[in-house]
């Protein structure tokens, strides 16, 4: 009986030091800087072409029109602060929580137009507006999303990461 307790104790032991310990701290580096080139990636699409982001705001008629601007425009310079940020690793939870409130946001608008039949394309890494509707591909976008926001999930729950300013301010 002792010796099934001590073989259970080891067994959680180590699960624990895979959940808890160093090799999740790896792997939450390589979720980090994951989500941190998609955010880059979109960014930098959308930057040099600001009123391209906001007419792929527009496509989805969810805003008002004295919103498209303003989220057209700031849009990718949020996304690169988040890429910033989790390259860096600082504030790591928080930045993961509004990236994971950001892409429940793009699966939301995804879904509605698919929904209400409006043809898009999402607009996601640039470009973005009416599409035949032959070329849309919301199913493709939102597993994406979905992907990405297990990435941020992981990180809300396990922010401690290798390599990052969080563990070197808390040092």
């Amino acid at each position: 009986m002792a010796s099934q307790q001590t073989v259970e104790a080891g067994a959680g032991s180590r699960l624990r030091r895979a959940v808890d310990g160093e090799p999740a701290e790896w792997f939450g580096l390589v979720v980090r800087l994951a989500l941190a080139v998609v955010w880059a990636w979109a960014g930098l699409a959308k930057i040099s072409d600001p009123a391209e982001a906001a007419q792929a705001v527009r496509a989805y008629e969810i805003l008002p029109e004295s919103l498209v601007k303003p989220v057209g425009y700031g849009l990718p310079f949020l996304e690169l602060a988040l890429a910033v940020l989790l390259l860096i690793g600082l504030g790591t939870r928080i930045v993961a929580a509004i990236s994971a409130l950001l892409l429940l946001a793009f699966i939301g608008g995804i879904a509605s137009a698919w929904a209400r039949g409006i043809s898009i394309d999402c607009g996601c890494f640039g470009g973005g507006g009416t599409v035949d509707a032959s070329k849309t591909e919301y199913l493709q976008e939102i597993l994406r999303d979905s992907g990405f926001l297990l990435l941020a999930v992981w990180l809300i729950f396990r922010p401690r990461t290798k390599l990052s300013a969080d563990a070197w301010l808390a040092a």
